[in-house]
């Protein structure tokens, strides 16, 4: 089955077995018949199969998204389980691809999933890029974030972007198809400072679970074209319980988009 930035997943109908499955989201007005067949014709690219990949993952398969692309080099440890929760104690010693691929896969059968266990250079992030129709970022460094930003905006596709740490977690989306949506670097300037580490600092499990299953109703929606965080940042604590959604402007002097 072959899939490129200009042509859909080849699906024309949902069958028996699908609609039964995904039966409860085809209730919903907003997404209907028409909404989960373009859900099953998408590809949607995941950058890391951690804390917030996990749930990310888990969710689009669950949800019927026609294609996942896995993209993570590491292989599972045993300190991961206590939050990336699409790894299991078997798969310990196994490429996090190749371990999220196999559950997911004995989720849901009727999609179909592509792994990529390297570092990719910035042009092969790029080229990556080009082939799908929404992107979401669930790395853990800076590096990462920065080159995700610069290829979907090239690109013109929605990135949906999120972090977490100890108790707070940050989500937005990054629609490059709107010409005023701000980028990653309008938030953080890619010289702003050294970065926090989950493995330096700690990570509460359901918060990354929080942030992961946000990314994934984000992603959802960029494909169907329904509202997302574009413009907006939204700030997690989860100690207190709050949740805040702060505006995000294009930033004009932002060196990548500007």
């Amino acid at each position: 089955m072959t899939h490129t930035a200009e042509q859909k997943l080849i699906k024309t109908e949902l069958n028996d077995a699908e609609l039964s499955r995904y039966s409860r989201q085809i209730l919903m007005s907003e997404i209907d018949y028409a909404g989960q067949l373009t859900l099953s014709q998408s590809h949607a690219i995941i950058f890391g199969l951690g804390g917030l990949g996990s749930p990310a993952s888990l969710y689009l398969a669950s949800a019927g998204i026609g294609k996942l692309t896995l993209v993570d080099f590491d292989e599972v440890d045993d300190s991961n389980l206590q939050r990336q929760i699409v790894h299991r104690e078997n798969n310990i010693g196994q490429a996090k691809v190749e371990s999220a691929k196999e559950n997911l896969a004995s989720l849901n059968h009727h999609i179909e999933i592509e792994t990529i266990k390297k570092r990719l250079t910035e042009t092969e992030i790029a080229d990556l890029v080009k082939t799908a129709d929404v992107i979401l970022d669930c790395t853990d460094n800076f590096a990462s974030r920065f080159a995700l930003n610069r290829a979907c905006f090239q690109t013109k596709k929605p990135l949906v972007s999120g972090a977490a740490i100890r108790w707070e977690g940050q989500v937005s989306t990054y629609d490059f198809r709107k010409a005023d949506s701000p980028c990653y670097q309008c938030l953080y300037p890619e010289d702003s400072g050294q970065e926090l580490t989950c493995s330096q600092n700690g990570v509460l499990s359901p918060v990354v679970g929080m942030v992961g299953s946000i990314q994934a109703v984000e992603a959802i929606k960029a494909l169907l074209n329904l509202p997302t965080l574009t413009g907006k940042l939204m700030i997690i604590d989860a100690f207190t319980m709050m949740i805040r959604t702060l505006n995000l402007k294009k930033d004009e002097k932002c060196k990548h988009c500007s």
